[in-house]
């Protein structure tokens, strides 16, 4: 099988940066849809793809895709697919899904079925009346949409946001894909300075630090396929090489702030797990009397909402507050600051330049942009 069809789940809201990145490594066919981006690329494009991808949140293969009205309908379609290319006689292939706007409404039995004639497929082929599934995982999704029914293998396991360097964090984390996202929209390079005042576990400034120096996200965590034995696993030395290769090296100016000391401690612990406490730094402060030196520069954060961590009015406050340090900046400066509060602009004390959807994690956010007119430079569309 020489090409294959990828499918890259995405948080809503980032699926045109992650498209971007698929793009920036040659991949083929690449396109956009809600929630996903999917591409048409060889099975040895699974190494750098999970090696490199800073939006997606994992890498799946579609295996076939077919037409679904009944129960029956979806047992004989999974069975029809020739599994045993892909799952060895010992391997472990739970299975896990979602149906939506579809007549075959039960999740719990979609996956017993499918399920089902997986294992008797492989049953026949391998002679085997009960499968030992005591080898690799080859976790199986299947997503039926309608009429249709998408089967796929999880290459990954667990999700990409999980990069390694945060085995714990503060209240209400902000995922390591969505921080990337947020550094990606905000175009920085590496160049200018970065601050994140309410950097809280450390995230945006780690992950704009891996940004700045071209550090694939992946390198320091094992995926699920790097155990399937068709995959050749000179593929991911060869993946991990060109990554590091093309990693850059240079002096940056990244700084988070956050009023809690043990958060502060927290973030310089998570990033020398990263490996970029030489080009971040963290300090115990006040985002309320945020200020900085410099005569241009990029702020990238996500204050706390008023839901989980803080009560709303407590919220606004922060906002007005806030607002108030942050018109003290040089008009030079730029603000991409993630919020799902309803009243943050007028809270803030100004209407945002530029408002893009997104979510964290369920709750529904603005990231609300300022300072984009200077230069004439705004962030990208997609």
């Amino acid at each position: 099988m020489e090409k294959i069809g990828f499918s890259v789940p995405t948080l809503f809201g980032l699926e045109g940066p992650c498209a971007d990145e698929m793009r920036r490594l040659g991949l083929n066919a690449v396109r956009a849809a809600d929630g996903r981006v999917t591409c048409i690329d060889a099975l040895a494009q699974i190494p750098r793809l999970n090696l490199n991808l800073r939006t997606g949140e994992r890498v799946l293969l579609t295996l076939k895709a077919f037409p679904v009205e009944s129960f029956n309908d979806l047992f004989e379609g999974t069975r029809a697919l020739p599994w045993e290319q892909f799952i060895p006689r010992d391997g472990q292939f739970p299975v896990k899904g979602h149906c939506l706007d579809s007549t075959l409404k039960s999740v719990p039995a979609c996956q017993r079925l499918v399920k089902k004639a997986i294992a008797s497929r492989l049953g026949e082929k391998y002679g085997l009346n009960t499968l030992p599934e005591t080898g690799a995982v080859y976790q199986v999704q299947f997503a039926i949409r309608g009429q249709t029914a998408a089967l796929m293998l999880d290459t990954t396991g667990p999700g990409l946001h999980k990069r390694g360097y945060r085995a714990q964090g503060v209240a209400a984390p902000l995922r390591e894909t969505l921080a990337a996202g947020l550094v990606l929209l905000s175009r920085y390079k590496g160049r200018d300075p970065l601050c994140d005042p309410f950097c809280g576990s450390g995230t945006i400034p780690i992950e704009a630090a891996l940004i700045a120096r071209n550090r694939a996200p992946g390198l320091n965590r094992t995926f699920s396929a790097q155990r399937w034995a068709w995959l050749d696993k000179q593929l991911w030395l060869d993946a991990a090489e060109e990554a590091m290769d093309q990693e850059f090296q240079g002096e940056y100016d990244i700084w988070g702030g956050d009023l809690d000391p043990e958060a502060v401690a927290l973030a310089r612990h998570n990033a020398a797990l990263a490996e970029v406490d030489d080009i971040v730094r963290f300090e115990t402060a006040d985002a309320c009397r945020f200020h900085w030196g410099g005569l241009h520069g990029q702020v990238v954060t996500n204050p706390p909402y008023g839901e989980r961590v803080m009560e709303r009015r407590e919220a606004e406050e922060l906002y007005r507050r806030f607002g108030a340090a942050w018109r003290k900046l040089p008009d030079s400066w730029k603000l991409f600051l993630l919020s799902s509060h309803t009243e943050f602009e007028r809270t803030f004390g100004r209407p945002a330049d530029k408002k893009r959807k997104l979510y964290n994690g369920m709750l529904k956010c603005d990231l609300f942009m300022y300072g984009l007119n200077q230069k004439g430079k705004e962030p990208p569309h997609g």
